[in-house]
């Protein structure tokens, strides 16, 4: 069964196109991160660029290979329309968290990614998923409070690791509210 959804495919393409875009043009690409609301770099639309950036290759793959194996089974069991709204929100909400919990600029699509984990981890809660490093099969719901606390711990830790722990906890956040508020008009549930 092929596995692309037409907007998971999309979104591939997009994310990928425009991570070798800026390979051939980095330049260009500062101007498209995040800053923090109130600075002089600050523009409305790097809301949504953003997403669309990534730190290098392994940062797209792993975002990429995130949104391949969970973002089908949530774009069939919401469609297409909703499905895309809770990916583009969580990376709203997680663009505004770490333009104003963080003062760091951030770029990726980490925190649409996250809402859509969340989203699985709600809608399928009990399905048994392989974490990449840990050769053991765990249910979705354990791992996504799993990640969670590593991100909330790291995040108030204040460890500057690079990683937008708070961008990631909006995405997340903006996923479980979609999907509670979704989840009585929708039949496919585990």
């Amino acid at each position: 069964m092929n596995n692309l959804t037409p907007v998971i495919q999309k979104l591939i393409i997009a994310n990928v196109a425009i991570f070798v875009l800026f390979s051939i043009f980095p330049d260009y690409k500062p101007y498209l991160l995040i800053y923090p609301f109130g600075t002089e770099y600050f523009k409305p639309f790097q809301l949504v660029t953003y997403m669309f950036l990534h730190g290098g290759i392994g940062h797209l793959l792993m975002n990429m290979l995130g949104l391949f194996f969970l973002g089908p089974y949530l774009e069939r069991a919401l469609g297409a329309e909703k499905f895309l709204i809770l990916y583009l929100a969580s990376g709203l909400l997680a663009g505004v968290a770490q333009m104003t919990l963080t003062g760091h600029p951030g770029l990726g699509a980490s925190g649409a990614v996250y809402g859509v984990l969340i989203g699985f981890a709600v809608m399928f809660p009990n399905v048994k998923l392989m974490f990449l490093f840990i050769p053991y099969p765990i249910r979705a719901i354990y791992m996504a409070i799993g990640i969670v606390c590593y991100d909330l711990f790291f995040g108030l830790a204040n460890i500057n690791d690079g990683i937008g722990h708070f961008a990631h906890l909006g995405g997340a956040l903006m996923g479980f509210i979609l999907i509670m508020l979704w989840k009585p008009k929708i039949n496919r549930w585990n």
